[in-house]
């Protein structure tokens, strides 16, 4: 406009979470290991006419997918963190993904418990020693995986708490990442309860034992993807009044001195923008006509966690500020 001075003082940008660089890398090196072994187990398979293996390499395909949209999930996140249509940042791609792959994860659990119970009731020969090859190859590349996204979650962790807190709740969980990582640790924890059941069928006859422990199995990949899933949903939809930087806020307005008698909240939102990050919207209702929305944003710049504060100011015209008028 013209004459109008410059606002960027008054301008900041939208990007609330700087992602997880070493979490993608890692993603990406164990999604490559996962898809090679999967096209070996499928060649293999073919090659041996073995239906263990070709079993094995599709379960293998399963991960690739899981795995390859919590890289995807961190290459968008990315790509778009400087995109103006994203009000709130990008981050929330990341929560999607995670989301989706838990849900994904509770398919591949009701699958395993389809067939181990299909099996149960209608047994079938178990070529045990090449299955038991299988399954700890399995073991080991999981293992590998396992040990590549853990090491990425420390250097995370560690890089995050190089910085102090005067008000610390921990920073949040890189969602994404832990999805990725239940699906390596189910594979794992499956495996090892597929050679448990396997040694048993091979060295005391308990061929029920290989189905019992597929359901086993099941039941605990369930229960992980199903913790994994809650918790993503809670962010998807803003779930977050009973997280306590809500009390923090709360008590910043309620407790301060000059405050106490004169106002209170009207309104307010809280929602995570990004890991450990939240935005608030605060509407407040008071009798002192001096109090500003900067004075508010200052004292409440304490939490460090808020990275984006909206506050909106009621003046109150009644004469008892024990009593505030209602709005026309």
């Amino acid at each position: 406009m013209p004459g109008m001075h410059g606002i960027d003082a008054w301008r900041h940008q939208h990007i609330f979470d700087n992602g997880n660089p070493a979490a993608e890398r890692g993603a990406r090196l164990v999604l490559w290991i996962t898809l090679a072994m999967m096209i070996g187990e499928i060649v293999a398979g073919i090659a041996f006419n073995s239906m263990a293996l070709l079993a094995d390499g599709w379960h293998m395909g399963t991960h690739a997918f899981a795995i390859g949209l919590s890289a995807f999930a961190y290459a968008m996140a990315r790509r778009f963190a400087n995109d103006g249509r994203f009000a709130f940042g990008t981050w929330k791609i990341e929560i999607l993904a995670s989301f989706t792959s838990a849900l994904f994860l509770l398919v591949v659990a009701a699958a395993m418990v389809w067939e181990s119970v299909d099996h149960l009731l209608a047994p079938q020969p178990i070529r045990f020693r090449e299955a038991m090859l299988v399954a700890a190859l399995g073991l080991g590349v999981n293992l590998v995986c396992a040990w590549i996204l853990g090491g990425a979650h420390h250097h995370h962790h560690d890089h995050d708490h190089d910085h102090g807190h005067a008000h610390s709740h921990g920073h949040g969980e890189d969602l994404n990442l832990k999805s990725a990582y239940v699906h390596v640790l189910a594979d794992a924890a499956t495996s090892i309860l597929a050679i448990a059941a396997l040694a048993g069928g091979a060295w005391f006859g308990w061929n029920w034992l290989d189905p019992v422990m597929g359901i086993v199995g099941a039941l605990l990949v369930a229960v992980w993807s199903w913790g994994l899933a809650r918790d993503a949903g809670r962010i998807l939809l803003d779930c977050e009044m009973d997280h306590p930087v809500v009390a923090e806020v709360r008590e910043v307005i309620e407790a301060h001195p000059e405050w106490l008698a004169t106002t209170r909240i009207a309104d307010l939102h809280v929602w995570r923008v990004g890991k450990g990050s939240f935005a608030v919207i605060l509407g407040l209702v008071t009798h002192d006509p001096e109090l500003a929305a900067a004075d508010v944003r200052r004292e409440l710049a304490r939490h460090e966690e808020l990275v984006h504060v909206s506050v909106e100011i009621n003046y109150c015209g009644c004469d008892d500020p024990a009593q505030p008028a209602r709005p026309d």
